[in-house]
């Protein structure tokens, strides 16, 4: 008699959060090449407990300039399918611990949530694939490759060449991505669409040295003053992207009821939403700008000069149907155009990734949706964008044409990923180990 899954996910789930803790406690953020030591630590971490789940071949492999990842491998029995489990063990800067109820790097209960960098994005990912795989055990009838890749909080600047070199390693018939969330706690989802990214620096410069304010304010502008009115031209007074010959699409048709959207947001009392349309529309299938930083003289340096140079970064969120050359141009046309005063603007591209969109139709999918509504208890999965970017879904797409690929998730609207506060629902965490596992038995037959 097949085992119950349910039972064998709930009876290991101490097991299962005492690895997810293990991992979190390593502060493996690719961005600082000063925790290097940290992330080939994770990776090994990675590696010594998929070697525990009886997956016979376990590699922690990278490519030249690459951060570590992990593959492992099981062949799959005759006329069976090859199944690849995706997931990420490095994880954002943690930010200002100040703003952290707990340690960042210590993972903290409090209520149902686990508190901690990485609890959710993505190494909660991980976790899911070790519980779904040991509860199957010896009934694992399908091929499985784990791949847990070591940069993907940096864009993956090197998986193109990681995909060239391990092609078929990695080859597989289906590929599910654990690196999305679900609409609510309680209501599970298929991530089918993602936006794609474009980053700039601008730089703005208006005199050839810094100069007296009170000599030569009033007269000649400063580059802070002209920087601003170049980023201000990003939005029209509605909040809507300015920026011309950007495409903009109709997402599904759910309800996001505002109440929530402040709530989820942590928008202060008082605040208005910008844009037009459905909030999912401005969410998913719309383009987005946000300002992340601005380089400039800091408060405590300040003095009474005018600046010569001012720097800001510029990310645009680009939906399906969009594509990084032509986002990325528009931009540039915008930013060079709307410089005042003959001030110079010099716009250096930093990030492009693909947005992408899933056509969930088939026996695979039918399969994690029979998966996903046993585990959450005859609850139906909704088909969801994300208005995030995992640019690394197109490049899969184009290695493994044929392959299907299901992009799901740890994440809630609460998880707070990349934020102070990142934090993981236990039970849905429990419900998504059951899903995979599911989905696992599912396609083998």
């Amino acid at each position: 008699m097949s085992r119950d899954l349910k039972a064998a996910i709930h009876a290991s789930r101490p097991r299962t959060l005492s690895d997810l803790e293990s991992l979190v406690r390593i502060e493996s953020v690719s961005a600082d090449p000063a925790r290097a030591s940290e992330v080939q630590e994770s990776a090994e971490l990675t590696a010594a407990l998929l070697r525990d789940t009886g997956l016979p071949d376990v590699q922690i492999v990278s490519v030249e300039g690459g951060l570590p990842a992990v593959i492992a491998r099981k062949p799959a029995p005759e006329g069976a399918p090859t199944v690849l489990l995706y997931a990420h063990h490095d994880v954002q800067p943690e930010g200002d611990p100040a703003l952290w109820s707990s340690e960042p790097f210590v993972p903290t209960l409090r209520g149902e949530r686990l508190y901690g960098r990485g609890t959710a994005d993505d190494k909660a990912g991980i976790a899911a694939h070790l519980a779904a795989l040991r509860a199957l055990g010896d009934e694992l009838a399908v091929g499985v490759t784990v791949f847990v890749e070591g940069e993907e909080e940096i864009g993956s600047p090197t998986l193109g060449a990681f995909l060239a070199e391990y092609k078929d390693l990695l080859a597989a018939d289906v590929i599910v991505i654990a690196d999305s969330g679900n609409w609510d706690i309680g209501v599970p989802a298929l991530t089918t669409s993602l936006r794609g990214i474009v980053a700039v620096t601008v730089e703005v410069q208006t005199l050839e040295h810094g100069v007296h304010s009170g000599m030569w304010g009033g007269v000649v502008p400063d580059a802070l003053m002209a920087l601003t009115r170049v980023l201000a031209s990003l939005h029209d007074d509605n909040g809507d992207v300015a920026v011309q010959g950007l495409h903009a699409s109709k997402a599904a048709d759910l309800d996001y009821p505002e109440q929530r959207v402040r709530a989820e947001s942590g928008a202060i009392e008082g605040l208005e939403l910008i844009g037009s349309g459905t909030v999912v529309d401005r969410a998913w299938t719309r383009p987005a700008i946000a300002i992340l930083a601005i380089d400039t003289t800091a408060i405590d340096q300040a003095s009474n000069t005018l600046l010569p140079k001012a720097t800001a970064r510029v990310s645009m969120r680009i939906p399906p149907g969009e594509t990084p050359d032509n986002a990325l141009q528009r931009l540039t046309d915008h930013l060079e155009q709307h410089a005042p005063w003959g001030a110079r603007v010099t716009v250096t591209p930093v990030e492009a990734g693909r947005p992408f969109a899933i056509d969930a139709q088939g026996p695979v999918y039918d399969a994690a949706r029979s998966a996903f509504a046993e585990a959450w208890g005859g609850t139906t999965p909704v088909d969801i964008g994300v208005g995030g970017s995992i640019p690394f879904i197109a490049e899969f797409a184009d290695a493994y044409p044929n392959a299907a690929i299901l992009v799901t998730g740890v994440e809630d609207p609460d998880t707070r990923a990349h934020g102070a506060n990142e934090g993981l629902h236990l039970a849905e965490f429990e419900r998504v180990c059951v899903a995979e596992a599911l989905l696992l038995r599912n396609l083998a037959r």
